[in-house]
Order: structure tokens, then sequence, then C-alpha cells
């Protein structure tokens, strides 16, 4: 199973719409996949106790975690950087074994010209201090918000191309490292 992040708690957020369309082009090459959007993060987590003793509800998002073949990250790009949750989410998660050799495919999105592309390329640096590996097929998509349409779908079709080459491509990257 591949879990998508969706990196941002934001209501509303195109970080969410995109990781829904990615769920749809793996279950179209066969592959299940889930969403954990950020925005689900149980309050118990931000109560600063927590970071000595996980609560309850936060071990079952690590687990999901923890049991996902691979992990394909969303993530908007926030003042030239990925959202502070997403970090927190990150450093909320046990450690070394969240990410110990995980595959891991990165996706940003961002109104600006660049598709959060400084966001991904510091995730990549997070990612690979946790030896995660990583897909190198990014993806990102610049001008986000003329990118989809009231329905949340790409309208863009060389953006809709990337993604279904990226999710069809991860899912081969993780077939490869299992086997």
């Amino acid at each position: 199973m591949i879990l998508i992040i969706s990196g941002t708690n934001r209501p509303g957020a195109n970080a969410l719409k995109i990781s829904q369309i990615l769920r749809g082009y793996y279950a179209s090459s066969g592959l299940d996949a889930g969403i954990y959007s950020l925005s689900e993060m149980p309050v118990e987590i931000f109560d600063p106790a927590s970071y000595a003793k996980k609560p309850e509800p936060w071990l079952k998002v690590q687990q999901r975690v923890l049991d996902a073949h691979g992990l394909h990250v969303v993530t908007p790009e926030y003042n030239g950087s990925f959202p502070g949750v997403l970090k927190y989410f990150i450093d909320m998660l046990k450690f070394p074994e969240s990410f110990e050799q995980k595959p891991v495919a990165f996706t940003g999105e961002a109104a600006g010209t660049w598709g959060a592309l400084r966001a991904v390329e510091q995730l990549q640096h997070i990612f690979s201090y946790r030896n995660a590996h990583i897909y190198p097929d990014r993806v990102f998509i610049p001008g986000i918000n003329g990118k989809l349409n009231d329905s949340g779908q790409i309208t863009d079709p060389a953006i809709e191309d990337r993604l279904k080459a990226q999710t069809t491509g991860f899912g081969k990257f993780i077939q490869r490292l299992r086997a």
C-alpha cells in the first residue's frame, strides 16, 4: 500500500486535491493507495508532552506510515519552503524506522513559478538523512490555481501526463526495491 501524504492542514488545500488525483492514478495502475491529510493530525500530538510519550491516536497514524510500502508526499510551498506542520509531522514519527529504506516520491505544487521546487528539495534532504529511498521523478506544478478546475481536476494535459507517469514509475520503483 502506498500512503499519500497531503502535506498541509490548510482547509480546502490544493495538496489534498492533488493527493486525491494521485490516488485515482494509482488505482488505475492497479495499486492500492490511501491518503493521510495533515488536517487529520490528532490535536493531542500538539501537546508538548507528546515529544516524550506519543498519544494513543497518534500511534495509529504512525502505524500507517510504518505499514506503507511507499510514501508519496504532496507539498505546497509556503514562504520558500514546505509547511511547518509537515516538518512537525515528520518529527513526531518514530525514528529511525518510519523512513528507513522506505521508498518516497514527491509532488510539489505552488501558486508561483517554481511549483514548490525549493520545498521538495528541502524535503529530499530530510528524507535522505532518514535513509529513505528517494524516487528521482519529481513533479512540480507551478501556477496551481490555474491548473485545477472547480471540481478538483487537472486542466493541464502535460501536468496530468507527468503525474500519471510518476505514479506508474513509483509503483515499479517500490516493486523493485521490495524484490
